[in-house]
This record gives structure tokens, C-alpha cells and sequence, in this order.
């Protein structure tokens, strides 16, 4: 049975009978089993887009959002560390829709080699996908956004994990189906194309993203998303990929400088009407409702970055002039394991030992005093193997944070 990342909308089992005409975005064709899959119509919709009145004001207030977003990550030191971090928070909400239970925290505690027992069992999943997003972001300098590069993304996505066994990398080669635990092909509440119209689907979608036409980039990453959701092109992990070529096609088409755009956060937020959208662009050929949803996602999200940039900013000339001024001589090494904590926000005594050429003793001064002056907080309560963590910063990353 192949029921690939089931939506939370309720079960509408569809009728092999008084099926939907041929709408802008496709139509259902009964297949030799008895039940009916989605054919998905080239891209751009036909008729065209209606881009005006409300998606004309939201796309603009789109483009402003991520042009302060942009001068927002500029103004950090090193804007690579935000991403750092960023990528991340993406990594644990992309999953978290998909049903994991892993933090943010333990993500980062799982990177740090810190192994507890109360770990969720699903945080490998997490790290997988981080790892997936930083290979797609190097290989984006050498390969275009493709079928090839979506291929290679999602062998790295879910080699070792739960659905490590369905063919990582690999388009399917069986019907999938989208719905309920326990749903049917009958009764499911989409069923993606059969496995043997993929590939050509995947072609006329790539040949979409690469045409030269006249539509906004949001518009045209927009749609792609939903075109790739519908296509449905592996046994698992759909969700996440199509979720990760929306960061990619920024980036490619240069809207942004840096990764710094993850809309997880508001297709949690606001997950099941998420997926009614999706459904009524196949149903209805309703693209100008998901377009809408689409930007106000980007102008919310794009507006809390920008603020976190900021709040990382203060934070960083707070904990700098508290070190200064209660660290004394000492405060040039607490300085550089701050500057460290941006890319490593969890360390261990001996971490820190490294990083700063001295003994452990010395290193074991320097974290007590960045516990005292608030920058370390211990997190195992052991006397020995401890960890710290620099809770201030993990904190405006915390994925409940609006």
C-alpha cells in the first residue's frame, strides 16, 4: 500500500462516476483498476492567471517583504550563520508536517553527538533533511533546478530513514495515494497520476521553469509547488521536496541572496486549509485562491525573518558588552567561543578547549563565566558529559515563536 504523507482533511471518497470535467489544472481519467488519477495540465494555466485587484497588492507587498528581508540578513556579520540556523528551523517544521515529533532542540542535540535516551526516534529524519537542503543549495551553483537535481535531493533526504526502503531517488514505479491511514485507492482523498505519466509530467514541468514567459517569479514558484505536489513523483517524501524547491527556485531565480525563506512555518500554521487549496486548484482550476494564500504565507514569513535578523543583531552586541565588561582578561576568549555559538549553539567543555587552545581547566573557566554572564546554560544536569547550549539564540528560532 502506498499512502504517501496523508492529508488531515477528511476522507471524501471519490465516485468513479460524475467526475469533474477537464479544468485548468487537469482532469481525472478512470484508470484499469476502476479508480480514477489526476492528470495534471501543462503549466501555465489555461485561461490565464486573473492578476488583479487583491494578487496584484499582494504580490507587490510580497516583493517589498523580501527585499527587507534581504537588507535585513545583510546587516548581520555573518550572514551565513542565520542560514545556519534557518535551514534548520525549516528542516524540523517540513518534517513536522509530515508527522514527526523531533524539535528544534533535538535536531540541534543530535548534531552535538548528545544522546538521550528521550530523543524522539524519527530526529534522523530531521537530519536528513538538512543534509538534503545543503546539498541542493551547493549543487544549485553547478546544476539548474531539474528533475535530476530533485532526484538527487531526495536520495539524500531518505537513505537510512523510514522510507529509506521506497527507492530514494528514484521516480515510483507503482500508483500512490494520498489520504487517511487505512484509505483505499477508492477512497482516498487524491490519487497523483499513474507511475508511467511521471516522467513526462516532471518534463513538462522543468521545461515550465526554464521558459522564458512574462510571470512574476513568486507566481511561477507558486505554481510549480503545487504542479510538483500534484505529480506526486515518489513512493514517499513528496511533502518535503516540494516544500524544499520553493527555497531552491528563490535562490535560482535570485529573489533572494540567501536561503533565508522557509514558508513551513505558515503551511503548518495554517495546514489544513494548506491542503484544501492544493485540492481546489485540482478540483476547480483554482489557482488565483493558492496564489493569494501563497504570498500572504511569503509577506508573513518573510516579515518575521527580517525581525529575527534583527533581534540577532541585538542580541549579539548585548551578550558582546557583557562579556567586555565581566570577563576581564578573559574576555577575548569569551568572545570567540560567542562567535562560535552562532554555528554551534550547542558545545561541550572540551568544544571549547579546541577552539581556544587552552587546557580543560581553562576551557571549564571560560563556560562557567558564559554561564554566569548569561550567554551558556547547562541542559543535561549531569556532573560529567555535560552540554551547553546557547538557549538566548536557539530561543528566537523556536518554531511556536510568531
Amino acid at each position: 500500500m502506498n499512502v504517501d504523507e496523508p492529508m488531515n482533511a477528511k476522507p471524501e471518497p471519490r465516485s468513479t462516476i460524475d467526475l469533474p470535467m477537464k479544468v485548468r489544472a487537469g482532469r481525472y481519467i478512470r484508470q484499469p483498476g476502476g479508480y480514477s488519477a489526476f492528470i495534471p495540465a501543462p503549466l501555465p494555466p489555461n485561461p490565464p492567471l486573473e492578476l488583479s485587484g487583491e494578487l496584484q497588492a499582494l504580490l507587490s507587498q510580497a516583493d517589498r517583504a523580501l527585499g527587507r528581508l534581504d537588507g535585513s540578513v545583510q546587516t548581520l556579520p555573518n550572514p551565513d550563520l542565520f542560514v545556519f540556523m534557518y535551514v534548520r528551523k525549516e528542516a524540523v517544521l517540513s518534517s513536522q508536517i509530515e508527522g514527526t515529533q523531533s524539535s528544534l532542540q533535538d535536531l540541534l542535540a543530535a548534531e552535538a553527538h548528545f544522546l538521550d535516551p528521550d530523543m524522539p526516534r524519527d530526529v534522523g529524519d530531521v537530519v536528513n533533511y538538512v543534509s538534503a537542503m545543503n546539498h541542493g543549495l551547493r549543487r544549485l551553483h553547478e546544476l539548474p533546478v531539474s528533475v535530476r537535481l530533485i532526484r538527487e535531493i531526495h536520495a539524500h533526504m531518505m537513505q537510512g530513514t523510514r522510507g529509506g526502503t521506497l527507492q530514494p531517488g528514484e521516480l515510483r514505479t507503482s500508483q500512490n495515494w494520498i489520504g487517511p491511514a487505512g484509505c483505499t485507492l477508492a477512497t482516498a482523498t487524491f490519487v497523483p497520476p499513474p507511475h508511467h505519466a511521471v516522467p513526462a509530467a516532471l518534463g513538462e514541468l522543468e521545461n515550465f521553469l526554464h521558459r522564458g514567459d512574462t510571470l512574476p517569479p513568486l507566481l511561477k514558484i507558486a505554481l510549480a509547488h503545487v504542479q510538483f505536489e500534484t505529480i506526486h513523483p515518489f513512493l514517499d517524501g513528496n511533502g518535503r521536496i516540494g516544500r524544499l524547491l520553493i527555497t531552491f527556485l528563490l535562490m535560482e531565480r535570485e529573489v533572494l541572496h540567501k536561503p533565508v525563506l522557509y514558508l513551513s512555518y505558515y503551511f503548518k500554521k495554517h495546514r489544513q486549509e494548506y491542503y484544501e487549496l492544493l485540492q481546489a486548484v485540482r478540483d476547480r482550476g483554482d489557482w488565483e485562491a493558492w496564489l493569494a494564500f501563497f504570498l500572504r504565507g511569503v509577506v508573513e514569513v518573510a516579515s518575521e525573518a527580517a525581525d529575527t535578523a534583527r533581534r540577532i543583531l541585538k542580541l549579539r552586541e548585548e551578550h558582546r558588552a557583557a562579556i567586555t565588561e565581566q570577563m576581564g582578561r578573559a574576555a577575548a576568549n569569551g568572545h570567540r567561543v560567542l562567535e562560535s555559538l552562532f554555528d554551534r549553539p550547542i558545545v561541550t567543555v572540551k568544544d571549547v578547549e579546541n577552539l581556544i587552545g587552552t587546557t580543560y581547566a581553562g576551557a571549564n573557566s571560560i563556560v562557567a563565566r558564559l554561564v554566569r554572564v548569561g550567554v551558556l546554560e547547562e541542559m543535561t544536569g549531569f556532573a560529567r558529559n555535560r552540554r551547553f547550549r546557547y538557549a538566548p539564540y536557539i530561543a528566537l528560532f523556536n518554531e511556536d515563536r510568531g
